[in-house]
């Protein structure tokens, strides 16, 4: 199967020529958050990029500082001990790291898990690989976790590796403790390698946790992560790569290939985000919280029906009845009101009948989305 263009590129394509014949369409449905790093995120950033000697090809694996950055946020926020040394890559955004796993551990005959509804680029990387994805179904009805005893149905022994992220994009949904224990022994009883991504475990979210935190973890997962979300650091593309030393370094002999290393000054910057302490995420999340309840008005007067408590960037809604789905209403909405909101269908079909809204944009924009929606249905 080809790899088709990436749902949002081609979107953004048509709201940009919407935007060539009337006013600008209001988005809210990308995540790419709006609000800036720390100041002092971005100082270091500026300080660095002065000195004369950072600007030179960088190690593969990542500076020091920044792979022990990492180390000591996760002993910090997660409770996770990792050797800094052996158990850190440093990516270049997650997404990356994503196909660097395929690359590295899937080729044609293999089969690997992916979660339905669930982030498009995981079934995009293991066709990449030349393997074979094999959707699982979540559902509200299951609190959006997998069904371990129908998953254990979908395995072969083709099956080499299980993509899943919790907190869960774009249902919101998250995962206990207890939970991941029962993934952990599911991989290890079927020979599995667990890819949990992570990025959005500190927005909307009191506790974050890591899979690496469950004992054994290691033996049978990896965990990605990144600063895209948690510290507003989506354009400068750092992401993290977290396991057992034998893995990070098959994983590193791809990667080596594919990248010469990331920009020194970035590096360090990301290590003064990664030092900041607990009331960045909350002085964070009391603006999205506030950006939350705009964004609940919104879907009710849409009709919209959604689950309290999500995690995450987003809210994930279901459409109201006399709706197909939600590319139905999606599009309504855009060419009647000129707003947008992400049909939940682009994340597997067990997401036709949801939108999926953005908590990244400012209260004056939801304000005028309402404005809008309201004026269209007068």
């Amino acid at each position: 199967m080809g790899t088709e263009e990436y749902y949002f590129s081609k979107k953004l394509g048509e709201i940009e020529k919407m935007n060539q014949t009337g006013p600008r369409v209001i988005n809210l449905g990308i995540g790419s958050p709006d609000l800036p790093p720390a100041p002092e995120v971005i100082e270091t950033l500026v300080q660095a990029a002065g000195q004369p000697g950072n600007h030179a090809y960088q190690s593969y694996k990542g500076s020091h500082v920044l792979r022990s950055a990492i180390a000591e946020w996760y002993l910090k926020f997660y409770g996770v001990k990792l050797d800094p040394e052996k158990e850190v890559l440093p990516l270049m955004g997650s997404k990356e790291g994503i196909l660097h796993v395929c690359m590295t551990y899937l080729q044609e005959g293999d089969e690997a898990l992916i979660p339905d509804p669930g982030y498009p680029t995981y079934a995009s990387a293991v066709r990449l690989s030349g393997a074979s994805a094999v959707n699982y179904e979540l559902s509200a009805r299951g609190q959006w976790l997998p069904d371990l005893d129908q998953l254990s149905k979908q395995v072969s022994e083709r099956t080499k590796l299980m993509w899943l992220n919790y907190p869960h994009m774009p249902t919101g949904a998250k995962a206990s403790q207890s939970f991941f224990r029962e993934l952990v022994a599911f991989a290890r009883e079927n020979n599995i390698l667990l890819c949990h991504d992570n990025p959005y475990s500190f927005i909307l979210n009191d506790e974050p946790i890591s899979l690496l935190s469950v004992e054994g973890a290691k033996d049978v997962a990896i965990e990605l992560n990144s600063l895209s979300k948690s510290s507003n650091m989506a354009g400068w593309r750092v992401g993290m790569l977290l396991g057992k030393g034998e893995r990070i370094s098959e994983i590193l002999r791809f990667k080596s290939n594919m990248d010469s290393g990331m920009f020194l000054p970035l590096q360090l910057a990301a290590s003064k985000a990664l030092s900041l302490s607990a009331d960045w995420y909350k002085s964070l999340n009391q603006i999205y919280a506030e950006r939350k309840k705009l964004a609940e008005g919104l879907l009710d007067f849409l009709d919209c029906s959604y689950q309290q408590g999500q995690s995450g960037l987003f809210i994930w809604a279901k459409v109201p009845e006399g709706y197909s789905s939600g590319y139905e209403l999606s599009d309504k909405i855009l060419h009647k009101s000129r707003v947008f909101l992400t049909p939940g269908g682009i994340f597997g079909n067990a997401g036709n009948e949801y939108i999926r809204i953005s908590l990244c944009a400012n209260t004056e924009t939801f304000a005028s989305a309402m404005d809008r929606l309201e004026q269209s249905k007068n």
